[in-house]
């Protein structure tokens, strides 16, 4: 997904546009999570950015969406750009430290 999203609108008001903006991000996300992983692979990992327009987007974790989107209500822009690429990804196993030492007891 990659959109720029327009909050003026002549009949809705804008904190209605900031919240079915939100919903739009969140139902975007969910569609992508349901696809098929390819094999090799463990969950959908999303790539983010965000800014005021395109050019000034800037890398973001895919749980801080909501804190841009309200920061960009709080300054009162009419607009805001959000890429977000899903991508398959795997996890890490954890290295096992060992038998726990008996001196820490």
């Amino acid at each position: 997904m990659k959109k720029t999203f327009n909050l003026i609108h002549p009949k809705i008001k804008i904190d209605r546009q900031f919240e079915a903006s939100r919903f739009e991000i969140k139902k975007y996300i969910k569609r992508e999570r349901r696809k098929a992983l390819p094999s090799g692979s463990d969950f959908w990992d999303f790539d983010c950015r965000f800014g005021d327009t395109d050019q000034d987007a800037k890398v973001i974790h895919l749980g801080d969406i909501g804190k841009h989107i309200t920061d960009v209500q709080e300054r009162g822009l009419t607009s805001f750009y959000l890429e977000i690429m899903a991508k398959p990804a795997s996890r890490e196993k954890k290295s096992n430290p060992g038998p726990m030492a008996t001196d820490d007891l």
